[in-house]
């Protein structure tokens, strides 16, 4: 059974004067240089997980690394070049030393042990210019939850300062991938955001592919080869379980969640095509959605439910396509030049993502749900299963290398701030989940 960390929050403080902002609406070309010392401990404790001091120094360099790595912000110098601060010193910081070193905000904290054997892990964010605090977020979580307290106070300073919220505290499923081309074993994999606290969900002696998130956090949707038949299974990450959906004749794929999480829509073969189904989770009922004579899959619910967007050979070639939920009123929304494949559509719901197939080529794109505004956001030679950050800021893909091997990156919706996510081994078909509860 997956142990959740409890997280609470003990007090938050938003001045109404500060102005501190990084300004993200077209991209940034210089991050906000910031600093992040070491949290001290309030006291030097032991505990399952270190010492606080010890864990002081990881979690300031997790919140570090989080906010980073999305591209909006620059450490003016690594945290064992700062001075360390004491306790006394978080609350009133020595703002000339840090604005001398050309930080404009500085987070700090502590790391406390308290009697009952929990862990409180204060957060504190400074405008350097102003000399005013700008946040203070506290948690209290088992000691084995302090990565994710980590993953909160960065979330609570990117929130702050960019004025969207955070996805640091989530998590990615994913195929690992093993062995030589023509006999690949294939497993489920389950990590945080950054690569840590990985483990796998399944053995590899099934092939596995095309795992999806429910937006309830605890549900997996992925297709499964078990038994020779390949169908639609749900594996539920609280009991460690996986189950097929439904008693289909024929093979079924290509499933996703609705946003409320209460049903699957995927795609069924029949007689050399594949139409769209859907199925609530809680009666089992299916309706059919889509009835041409074509190969209809990859679809994503719109974010309010009302719509799908897919992929279909219908017009001859493989393009995209946008519906009702009910299968009424579809109407093609990618033209131009090659195909289009693998659409998602963004949790703010203004953009789709999906892969631009030209010349042999596999790359990242972007378009509005009409059809408007795409832009390509990858160059690479087969960029592949596009999956968006919880805050529709990032998007997760696969990139095949011309040599086979594959790996998870990432890149920001302006196309900027690509950047590899470590996995121990091959990977693709990740998807991002939603921000822990």
């Amino acid at each position: 059974m997956l142990r959740r960390a409890v997280i609470l929050l003990f007090l938050v403080s938003w001045p109404a004067a500060a102005q501190l902002r990084v300004d993200i609406r077209g991209g940034i070309e210089a991050p906000m240089p910031i600093a992040i010392p070491d949290f001290p401990a309030s006291a030097p404790a032991p505990t399952a997980a270190g010492d606080t001091a010890s864990l002081g120094r990881q979690v300031a360099r997790i919140v570090a690394a989080n906010l980073e790595s999305s591209g909006l912000f620059r450490l003016v110098a690594p945290a064992d070049a700062l001075p360390r601060p004491d306790v006394a010193r978080v609350l009133q910081p020595d703002f000339t030393t840090f604005r001398e070193l050309g930080a404009q905000a500085l987070v700090s904290g502590f790391v406390t042990a308290n009697p009952d054997g929990t862990l409180t892990i204060g957060c504190y964010l400074h405008d350097v210019l102003a000399r005013e605090e700008l946040s203070r977020t506290g948690f209290t979580v088992p000691v084995a939850g302090w990565r994710r307290a980590a993953h909160k106070c960065a979330d609570t300073v990117y929130t702050r300062l960019t004025g969207e919220a955070g996805y640091f505290d989530s998590r990615i499923v994913y195929v690992s991938e093993t062995g030589p081309r023509t006999k690949r074993v294939k497993r489920l994999a389950i990590m945080d955001q950054d690569g840590a606290n990985h483990r796998f969900l399944t053995s590899g002696q099934n092939l596995v592919l095309l795992p999806r998130f429910s937006p309830r956090e605890q549900l997996i949707t992925f297709m499964s080869f078990e038994g020779g038949r390949p169908r639609v299974w749900l594996y539920d990450l609280a009991a460690g379980r996986a189950r097929v959906v439904g008693d289909f004749p024929a093979m079924t794929f290509a499933s996703r969640f609705s946003p409320d999480g209460t049903r699957l829509v995927f795609s069924q073969m029949a007689a050399g095509n594949a139409s769209i189904r859907v199925m609530d989770l809680a009666t089992g009922q299916v309706r059919r959605l889509t009835s041409a004579a074509a190969i209809d899959t990859s679809p994503s619910f719109s974010p309010d439910g009302r719509r799908i967007v897919f992929e279909s050979d219908r017009g001859g070639t493989q393009q995209l396509y946008v519906m009702n939920a009910d299968g009424s009123g579809v109407e093609r929304i990618s033209f131009g030049e090659g195909r289009a494949a693998s659409p998602v559509w963004s949790p703010r719901g203004d953009l789709i993502a999906f892969v631009r197939i030209r010349g042999g080529q596999f790359r990242i794109a972007v378009m509005r749900p009409d059809g408007t505004g795409e832009r390509l956001l990858t160059d690479g030679w087969q960029d592949e299963n596009p999956s968006w950050s919880p805050n529709g800021r990032v998007i997760l893909f696969t990139r095949t290398e011309r040599d086979g091997r594959s790996t998870l990156r990432s890149i920001d919706l302006t196309g900027r701030n690509e950047r590899a996510i470590p996995t121990p081994l091959e990977a693709s078909d990740a998807s991002w989940g939603p921000l822990l509860p």
